[in-house]
């Protein structure tokens, strides 16, 4: 599939496997990558793949998909990450927004694995009045710590997808009209993240609207226990440095606190959705042992990283 010269879609595609570990590699992009090459019916459409310099393996998949983009970012905050973090993730997604040429732009993550249908049902979404579509996510490898992993992460998103206007959509399967971008520019020009990025444009009255037809898998292959801990903990500890600076010091430490209290209060979100939904059910209960520790894991690193996290100087 040659890429064209005006295409309509536009796919993003990041590497996340390097959360824990200075290097990052290829096997589960590999698998996304062929799940793209094989769609039903596609638009026009072209696949970036923003990558930093540790990454193994990007040469061989260079030579296995010519018509796709490998796009290595530079800069001080792609040079400067290392193992241990995930906020370059967003950074990487910002410099392939930037680089798409589609009038609809959608943002996948390497351990994704595209329904048949699902850039033909982005299309097709968006003929819709919004400015976003999110998709539905469900798991792909049948493992109480797959599932575990899947609902600490997407729950809220599998199948049946209540269809509709939604105050948020996951970056791991949405997709932006690029009018809609421009508009908020300045709040993923250098660093995308999903929360800013659609609170901005639903500020300035435009829709974010989920679809259930629109689907992924989560197929994160080779998953134990240990690395799935400790990813949940760098997670957390990410996610509260990042809201680290817009707070005060006090704040820090209520919030250093209350978080602690965490794994209670997504637990009982996460059983209320998985009920409601029925179909896998029996599967979270299953994975329940699993699932709290995972967000044990993550409460500590938020709580943690509250604590320690600096804030920018003026």
């Amino acid at each position: 599939m040659a890429a064209p010269e005006h295409p309509v879609l536009s796919i993003v595609v990041v590497i996340v496997s390097d959360t824990i570990t200075p290097r990052a590699e290829v096997s589960h992009l590999r698998s996304c990558l062929d799940a793209l090459a094989h769609q039903t019916n596609p638009p026009p459409m072209e696949i970036i793949v923003p990558y930093h310099e540790d990454v193994d393996g990007i040469q061989d998949l260079e030579r296995t998909y010519p018509d796709v983009t490998f796009m290595r970012a530079t800069g001080v905050s792609i040079a400067s990450r290392k193992g241990g973090g995930r906020e370059h993730h967003d950074v990487l997604r910002a410099c392939g927004i930037r680089a798409a040429r589609g009038k609809i732009i959608a943002l996948l993550e390497d351990h994704a694995r595209p329904d048949a249908n699902w850039s033909a049902n982005v299309v097709a979404a968006h003929r819709q009045n919004c400015a976003a579509v999110g998709g539905a996510i469900e798991n792909g490898i049948d493992r109480p710590l797959n599932w575990a992993v899947y609902y600490c992460d997407f729950g809220k998103y599998q199948n049946p997808l209540p269809p509709g206007e939604s105050s948020y959509a996951s970056d791991a399967n949405t997709s932006y009209k690029r009018q809609a971008l421009e508009t908020v520019r300045p709040t993923w020009q250098a660093s995308f993240r999903e929360v800013v990025v659609n609170g901005a444009l639903i500020a300035r009255g435009e829709k974010v609207i989920l679809r259930p037809e629109v689907v992924i898998y989560q197929n994160r292959r080779d998953l134990d226990f240990v690395f799935a801990l400790r990813e949940r903990f760098i997670w957390g500890f990410s996610y509260a440095a990042t809201r680290s600076a817009l707070l005060s010091e006090p704040k820090r430490l209520v919030y250093s606190i209350l978080s602690l209290g965490l794994p209670i209060v997504l637990l009982l979100r996460m059983g209320r959705t998985a009920w409601s939904r029925r179909a896998h059910f029996t599967k979270f209960v299953g994975a329940l042992p699993i699932i709290v520790a995972l967000l044990v894991s993550w409460s500590l690193g938020e709580s943690v990283g509250y604590v320690v996290a600096h804030r920018p100087r003026s």
